[in-house]
């Protein structure tokens, strides 16, 4: 895995700043449109012995963005859309094609489940996650109380992970992620339990995280989730970013986009991304110059 020193670390107020980032991967294709390769059964047989074309596939089209101090960030847009990809590369689990990624501390990916043990029972993968992120023996003694609360497994803490359901994993997971008060905490599709209380229980650990001068970024398919948690939520599309604003004109966007998709009207689906994208560049346009002439002064 890459490591963190992927992202450069800020002195200034913000929390983070990504400057100008793209991100492409190459990739094999077995596309018959870029090979000259016979159809049929003999030709997919013959596609297996050779080797494939690689094409150019384009993740994160070009974003700039900058999270300032106790904002929570919501992500948004459907499967494909390089939501995953953007917090890889603030996670610095991944560098950038091009362009850079700054941070004021090292942001926490909510994903210790790599270092969890599905046969160990869940106060046990307590201490292995929050050993895993840095946290000593004793912190964990002081924690631990907080974190069964927050996770509400109660005495499920003590049975093996493996008989959890997934909504009681992902909480789990989220419990130990905000134990160690990351000033710069990263959600990823781990808040969609469906459980009230849970989701009360994170949003005020959330706003705890946030009132330290910290902020989040979330990813979920959960509009519902993004508007209660989210100060400011981004919409991707194809890996480029379509909008960037208020929780519920966003979602309320998106929703009509999707709307449209499924019933088969593409051509308003398409109207309603393009103007929306239409006016985040104004927008970005109109603060640049405006930068400029506070610049000139």
């Amino acid at each position: 895995m890459v490591g963190i020193d992927q992202t450069v670390f800020l002195d200034g107020p913000p929390c983070v700043v990504i400057d100008k980032v793209k991100m492409t991967y190459r990739v094999a294709s077995s596309d018959e449109r870029t090979t000259f390769a016979r159809k049929g059964l003999k030709g997919r047989i013959s596609r297996l012995f050779r080797q494939a074309n690689l094409v150019t596939v384009s993740a994160l089209k070009e974003i700039s963005l900058v999270v300032e101090r106790g904002e929570s960030v919501g992500i948004i847009g459907r499967n494909g859309s390089g939501k995953s990809t953007l917090m890889k590369l603030i996670s610095g689990q991944a560098a950038p094609s091009e362009g850079a990624v700054y941070a004021s501390s090292t942001p926490v990916l909510l994903g210790v489940n790599a270092v969890l043990v599905p046969e160990l029972s869940g106060d046990q993968n307590v201490v292995l996650g929050c050993l895993a992120m840095g946290m000593s023996m004793e912190q964990i003694d002081e924690q631990f109380d907080s974190i069964v609360e927050v996770s509400g497994l109660d005495s499920a803490i003590y049975l093996p992970m493996k008989s959890y359901s997934a909504g009681m994993a992902s909480r789990l997971r989220f419990a130990i992620a905000a134990a160690v008060n990351p000033e710069i905490l990263l959600v990823d599709e781990a808040l969609n339990t469906g459980d009230a209380q849970f989701g009360n229980r994170s949003k005020a650990r959330m706003d705890e995280l946030r009132s330290q001068a910290g902020c989040v970024f979330i990813v979920s398919h959960s509009l519902d989730t993004i508007r209660d948690m989210c100060s400011r939520v981004l919409w991707l599309d194809k890996g480029e970013l379509i909008m960037d604003g208020d929780p519920e004109e966003t979602t309320r966007l998106y929703q009509e986009f999707s709307s449209h998709l499924s019933k088969g009207n593409n051509i308003s689906a398409a109207k309603i991304k393009d103007d929306a994208r239409a006016n985040l560049v104004a927008t970005q346009i109109m603060e640049r110059a405006s930068g400029r002439r506070t610049e000139g002064r």
